[in-house]
Parts: structure tokens; C-alpha cells; sequence
């Protein structure tokens, strides 16, 4: 037997310190009220009997037609870097995203 998952608001205050996100009253109750149902819906979903169906490798028979890359326009790295806000020598400046 599966372990039934109980929304309340304990869980709520857990999956928001893991989001980090702040709910008020109103919205933490929305909350709760809206993972009720969508646990509700992947229960409905895990009773439906898959015994004999083959899982899909691709959700349709459609195939992607892909063009050939065409170079119609060169830009010279000096041209590149007139415009940017910031560079370095040969090099566009970025702000650092990851810190070490």
C-alpha cells in the first residue's frame, strides 16, 4: 500500500522554505487547496491499469526537417565589440553568475 501524502500546512511551510517563497494566510490556504487537487489527479492517474501498454519513445510520428546552416553575414570580432557596454581586449564582459 502507498504512502498517501497529507497536505497541511506544515508542508506548505516546508516546500515554501525549499522554494524560497513567502505566502501570507490567504495564499498559503490557495496553496494547499491547489496540491490537494493536483495529488488528487496523479492518484486518479496511478490507478489506471498499464500492464499491457508499450511506453512511447516519441509522442508522435512527426519528424523535425532541419535547413542547412547558410553564412550570409560575417561580423569581424572588432565590429562585434564596438557596441558592447563592456569588453576586454577581445573578450565581451559579463557579470559573474557563479561565485567560487
Amino acid at each position: 500500500m502507498k504512502n498517501k501524502i497529507i497536505v497541511d500546512n506544515k508542508l506548505i511551510e516546508n516546500l515554501s522554505k525549499l522554494a524560497k517563497l513567502r505566502f501570507d494566510e490567504k495564499s498559503s490556504l490557495k496553496m494547499k487547496d491547489d496540491l490537494t487537487t493536483i495529488l488528487g489527479f496523479i492518484d486518479t492517474i496511478s490507478k489506471v491499469d498499464t500492464k499491457d501498454i508499450q511506453p512511447l519513445i516519441y509522442m508522435s510520428e512527426e519528424k523535425n526537417i532541419l535547413r542547412e546552416d547558410e553564412i550570409n553575414h560575417i561580423v569581424s570580432q572588432s565590429d562585434a565589440l564596438k557596441n558592447a557596454p563592456q569588453k576586454d581586449s577581445d573578450y565581451f564582459k559579463v557579470p559573474t553568475v557563479l561565485k567560487k
